[in-house]
């Protein structure tokens, strides 16, 4: 049975639904590796004119302690608020095609009820598919393209652009539960998880919302303008190489990540890319998050002074 609605609200006066649109999740929240995520979700709000059919409830969905909403403080008073949201919305393309965008932070409570109403909405209008994006950090380096771990039902996504298949566990994401509760009930479903360099994993990588951007696109059909995320991404990988050349031992990293990297690629199948096939990749060859964590700190340690602010603007 459909839930309430206590979980959100239905927009008075939203415009209509047509039946068959594609689904897009994006939900921010454990992990936005290289703000991918929440980067896509800003340059959507920007492109594509998203208009909201329903509004969930923070106080029930959100700790409020956890992701504190954002004050705007004038001189002596406060002049705005300007809390988190959780939207789904009916959106369209540079093309004028229409999709329903599921967009905002990743509930904190309630996954059950909430998976449930996204399952109940995308009944109610018919949706021809859903697709979803996370991404994680991984020893990878950012001068080789971004690559992707494809999950779901899709299987000829699957066999075009997943590249590493391991056999893991991972800390859940409501993405997650939505695509296992959407597998169930025999529905289209694919979930990318963008594999992003480690070391920029806490900057803005336009480079990362482009890759999202791309995989929806190719999973949903629709066509998203990119110029000036594009143009972002040129002046943010300057900014990279000046800082990467001007270290031998962060050079030296990413010369080992490339060495990797390559060495994968070459060695995978593309009939059976499994990252445990003799003849290919073995995922112990990558450094431990340990390793890693020396590795950047050794960097920090022995950066010139100015520095600080030449990373903060890349």
């Amino acid at each position: 049975m459909p839930v309430s609605g206590e979980l959100y609200e239905r927009v008075a006066n939203a415009p209509a639904v047509p039946q068959g649109l594609p689904l897009v999740i994006l939900l921010t929240g454990f992990t936005d590796a290289g703000s991918a995520v929440s980067g896509l979700i800003d340059h959507l709000r920007d492109v594509s004119d998203p208009q909201p059919v329903a509004v969930y409830d923070n106080d029930l969905l959100l700790d409020y302690r956890a992701r504190r909403p954002l004050f705007v403080f004038e001189q002596d008073h406060l002049t705005e608020m300007r809390p988190a949201r959780l939207e789904l919305s009916i959106a369209h393309d540079a093309l004028g095609q229409q999709f329903l965008l599921l967009s905002g932070y990743e509930p904190d409570f309630a996954w059950n009820a909430f998976s449930q109403s996204v399952l109940d909405f995308a009944e109610e209008f018919g949706v021809s598919g859903v697709t979803w994006v996370h991404a994680i950090a991984m020893p990878v380096p950012h001068t080789r393209p971004i690559s992707t771990t494809v999950s779901g039902n899709r299987k000829e996504i699957t066999a075009s652009l997943s590249v590493w298949r391991p056999r893991t566990q991972v800390p859940g994401t409501a993405g997650h539960l939505l695509e296992y509760r959407f597998a169930e009930r025999g529905d289209r479903v694919v979930g990318f998880v963008l594999l992003v360099p480690h070391y920029l994993a806490e900057t803005e990588y336009p480079e990362a919302v482009i890759t999202a951007a791309d995989r929806v696109m190719g999973a949903t059909g629709i066509v998203l303008g990119l110029d000036e995320l594009r143009a972002a991404r040129e002046e943010y990988l300057t900014k990279v190489d000046d800082q990467v050349q001007g270290n031998d031992e962060l050079r030296q990293m990413v010369q080992t990540l490339e060495n990797r990297y390559d060495a994968y690629m070459a060695g995978r199948d593309p009939d059976d890319m499994d990252p445990y096939d003799e003849g290919g990749f073995d995922e112990r060859d990558l450094p431990s998050a340990d390793e890693l964590a020396a590795e950047l700190e050794r960097y920090l340690a022995t950066r010139p002074p100015g520095d600080d602010d030449k990373r903060s603007r890349s």
